[in-house]
């Protein structure tokens, strides 16, 4: 049996671009098959719904809505949700996960660092930090940024974005001798999207063990077409 985890994933409550409320992402993923998914909405200073004058404790607590409404329901349904949270900087986007509600807490104005402060911050404190989607071009975004010493791993199957973009991430990782991880970006419950997901033969309990299994490989890259 293979157990299938969702690293990449938005709420409409927290992510301002997102159109499914994070139960309805819940109920999406146990009708597809999957074992867990990692929350990680846009922080504060990205695109969230969440407003910039309010103290940083409820901004915060508003922060963590959409996950916490997510463990809420998989907790009905038998499907686990971990915590993360996608930071941007100039169209960049960096997971993070290991860290939790109290650390944000503890550290007010993170939203406001330099990327290069806010990656030796967070992975001096443990987080474990994937470059999403490195060789994503839009509009908004004024040129492709790489930072291969501050990164533990890259994102090199993404469900939202085009082949040859995943296949230069996959060459800038190998290239930097970088870890490796899949997540679908998504942002939506369309019921025949396509999925980019972690596969394990053993189940995860906890974020760490998906830490784990990214940084010892011991994972597959799952690309799950309807």
């Amino acid at each position: 049996m293979k157990y299938l985890y969702e690293t990449h994933m938005h709420t409409a409550q927290v992510s301002r671009c997102a159109s499914a409320p994070a139960e309805e992402q819940v109920r999406f993923y146990k009708e597809r098959g999957f074992d867990g998914i990692v929350v990680t909405d846009h922080f504060l200073g990205g695109n969230t719904t969440v407003p910039v004058d309010l103290p940083w404790d409820e901004r915060i607590d508003l922060f963590c809505r959409g996950y916490e409404l997510a463990a809420e329901e998989g907790k009905k349904l038998g499907l686990k949700v971990f915590f993360g949270w996608e930071f941007a900087h100039l169209g960049c986007d960096f997971l993070t996960y290991g860290l939790d509600k109290a650390w944000l807490k503890a550290h007010p104005d993170i939203d406001r660092l330099e990327i290069n402060r806010y990656l030796d911050l967070v992975r001096s404190e443990g987080a474990y930090v994937v470059h999403a989607h490195p060789f994503r071009e839009d509009f908004y975004i004024p040129y492709i940024q790489l930072l291969p010493r501050k990164v533990d791993a890259v994102e090199v199957l993404n469900a939202c974005r085009k082949d040859f973009e995943n296949e230069r991430a996959a060459e800038y990782a190998k290239n930097y001798g970088l870890k490796i991880s899949a997540g679908s970006d998504n942002h939506s419950a369309y019921r025949q999207r396509r999925l980019c997901a972690l596969g394990s033969d053993k189940e995860f309990g906890g974020i760490g063990d998906i830490i784990g299994a990214i940084r010892s490989g011991e994972c597959s890259l799952e690309d799950i077409r309807p």
